[in-house]
């Protein structure tokens, strides 16, 4: 009697074991489901973007000819048709990329704008925010924690609201109109110098001691020490502070009114309204660099963000 007792215990204990698999697996592939479908919508306009860049001009004109059809006046019209959204074009034509990179030199010269514009205020912002966030998080005073909280004040205000001020200080030191006026408020930026600090002050203080004990000086703990340790936090801030900077548009439009100057981001608007097709190509061209960058320091972007100790096991 015990023994068959035991044989419905045991058999129960088994189908409650398959019974609570079965919904993990269930709620696994619901979860698995409702992701990819939220990839797949977040990737849709990318993907559109770049199958369409190979569509020939009159084939796009006559998918989206009616979203930027206007009146005499200029101002938009009722789009009384539906839009054609078309991924995988009738035939695939590179036109338009020839069109951008050899009989239009304008689209070139204006992503050669973003480049020159980005590429100093990372480098410089790092730069500053590595050296900034050293002194914060070496000493410890009232003063530095008073400046500090200023940073993050600073940091969680939206650019549009120290545009004015900059406009200001740029017109008082005669540098509006040049790439300058671009460059400094980005190199001076206060979110590296916070993500970095924040990073820093998390490296033991044993690791600095023992330094320190072995006669380093303050420039040796931060170019042996502090550096390599913050590998990860810095590849991450340049990463995060590219594509910020290479998809602005306030920033040119306010400080630089000559047009010739302005990078690919302010000039992607004005070719939408007349030239739909090269819109495509151009759009697709200036998304390789931030997808080459993402995708080569994913990495050290993930690594950066969730590292949570100063020195890995």
């Amino acid at each position: 009697m015990r023994e068959k007792l035991s044989r419905k215990g045991t058999g129960r204990d088994r189908a409650g074991v398959r019974r609570r698999k079965a919904w993990s697996v269930t709620k696994i592939a619901i979860a698995t489901a409702i992701a990819a479908f939220f990839a797949i919508l977040f990737l849709m306009p990318i993907i559109l973007t770049i199958t369409n860049s190979f569509m020939a001009g009159s084939e796009i004109s006559a998918n989206y000819g009616s979203v930027f059809a206007t009146n005499e006046s200029g101002g938009k019209v009722y789009i009384s048709e539906k839009v054609n959204l078309k991924f995988i074009p009738d035939m695939v034509s590179f036109s338009q990329y020839i069109t951008v990179l050899f009989k239009s030199p304008d689209y070139l010269l204006k992503f050669w704008n973003s480049v020159i514009l980005v590429v100093p205020i990372v480098v410089f912002q790092l730069l500053v925010a590595s050296l900034a966030s050293f002194g914060f998080a070496r000493y410890r005073g009232r003063i530095r924690e008073i400046i500090f909280f200023a940073y993050i004040i600073l940091m969680l205000m939206p650019y549009q609201v120290t545009l004015v001020p900059n406009y200001l200080v740029s017109d008082w030191l005669n540098i509006l109109d040049t790439n300058w006026a671009i460059w400094l408020p980005g190199i001076i930026s206060p979110f590296a110098v916070f993500l970095l600090t924040k990073f820093m002050r998390r490296i033991p203080d044993s690791v600095i001691e023992a330094a320190q004990i072995d006669g380093a000086g303050e420039w040796k703990i931060y170019t042996k020490i502090c550096m390599p340790l913050c590998k990860g936090a810095i590849c991450s801030a340049a990463i995060l502070v590219f594509i910020d900077y290479w998809n602005m548009v306030e920033q040119p439009l306010i400080l630089m009114t000559d047009a010739e100057k302005h990078p690919l981001s302010v000039f992607l608007s004005k070719i939408n309204a007349g030239e739909i097709g090269l819109a495509f190509a151009v759009a697709t061209i200036y998304m390789v660099p931030s997808l080459l960058i993402f995708l080569y320091g994913e990495e050290y972007l993930v690594d950066g963000i969730t590292y949570q100790g100063g020195i890995k096991g």
